[in-house]
């Protein structure tokens, strides 16, 4: 199912995406499996729940970076480092069996999915196919391989899947074609999920966060926007190419840089909705944490199309437009 030729894949999944897996708190405190966790939301995840007495598996792509180490370092009793690219299906059969082995006949009580990939933004007509693709596989079909994996040891725990999706998912936004197809895919079968998990007794739940920066997250990869321009405009039709022209795309890196400015570091809204999801007693359908995730889906589906499309179009892209549109139509 997934492809071994990108170019970037071994980045996103060691840099952008994490899969999280937590074991039931049982008095014992077993294992907990969290592939990705070299940084970012499930670095922080995973010292999180172990500190709550939770022994975890962290899953990372380089298994003696900074990020693994720092685990090993922090948490030597209670997390586990393994290696594990959660598009790489040797290893998620891996991590399954090693799993499985270490729980004996005890299931597994949660599964957080959080992959977010984006390299760059660009409007859904000059966005190559293969980058579509690519997203598909690393931002949804990633975490529905690693959910059929687990969900047989889930089921007998009566446990807990999360998955984690984006406020760009659940509303259409300018420049991002790629990224919220994949969240929206992501979202819609999540809520497939917990409709299915229901007779089985497993919540499952959807987090759709608004924008957080942290060390490696897509709001701090602008470098690899820019190797991107000169693919765009090699692959580029000439027509298309024209009417856009290349200054318009050189400037796309900049709207997200805007945005990123924007971002919230504070890391603690979602990592509050990941526990309380997996944890709670009492836990919730959907969690949106972060300035907007909740604002913006209900002004989406309230205001007249008109409205809601100055809102989305000024936080998105203010300035730059498309050559022929520059001095022939006004601005939107």
């Amino acid at each position: 199912m997934f492809s071994s030729s990108s170019p970037f894949k071994s980045y996103v999944v060691s840099q952008i995406c994490f899969t999280f897996y937590i074991l039931h708190m049982l008095t014992s405190a077993l294992p907990l499996p969290s592939p990705g966790c070299d940084s970012g939301f499930g670095h922080a995840l995973a010292l999180r729940l172990s500190g709550r007495g939770l022994h975890v598996f962290a899953g990372v792509l380089d298994s003696e970076g900074v990020g693994a180490r720092s685990l090993r370092e922090r948490e030597p009793e209670h997390i586990t480092v393994l290696h594990m690219d959660v598009t790489n299906l040797e290893h998620i059969a891996q991590a399954k069996e090693h799993i499985k082995a270490k729980l004996g006949g005890k299931g597994l009580w949660g599964l957080v999915n959080n992959a977010g990939l984006l390299l760059y933004t660009v409007d859904a007509e000059l966005t190559l196919t293969p980058y579509f693709r690519q997203l598909m596989e690393v931002n949804f079909l990633s975490a529905v391989t690693v959910t059929q994996a687990f969900l047989p040891q889930i089921r007998r725990a009566r446990g807990r899947v999360v998955n984690v999706s984006s406020l760009a998912g659940a509303v259409p936004m300018p420049l991002f074609a790629a990224y919220s197809s994949s969240k929206a895919a992501l979202s819609s079968f999540t809520g497939v999920l917990r409709l299915e998990m229901l007779q089985w007794g497993v919540h499952v739940a959807l987090i759709q966060p608004s924008g957080f920066r942290t060390s490696t997250n897509i709001y701090t990869l602008t470098s690899k926007c820019w190797n991107w321009q000169s693919e765009l405009l090699s692959q580029t039709p000439p027509e298309v190419l024209e009417d856009y022209g290349s200054d318009y795309i050189s400037q796309l890196p900049t709207s997200l840089n805007t945005m990123s400015q924007n971002a919230e570091v504070d890391l603690s809204p979602v990592l509050e909705a990941m526990e309380h999801a997996l944890l709670s007693p009492w836990p919730r359908a959907l969690y949106s944490p972060g300035r907007g995730a909740w604002l913006m889906p209900r002004l989406y589906s309230l205001l007249p199309n008109a409205a809601f499309d100055k809102v989305v179009l000024r936080l998105v892209n203010d300035t730059c437009r498309p050559t022929a549109l520059v001095h022939f139509l006004p601005h939107v």
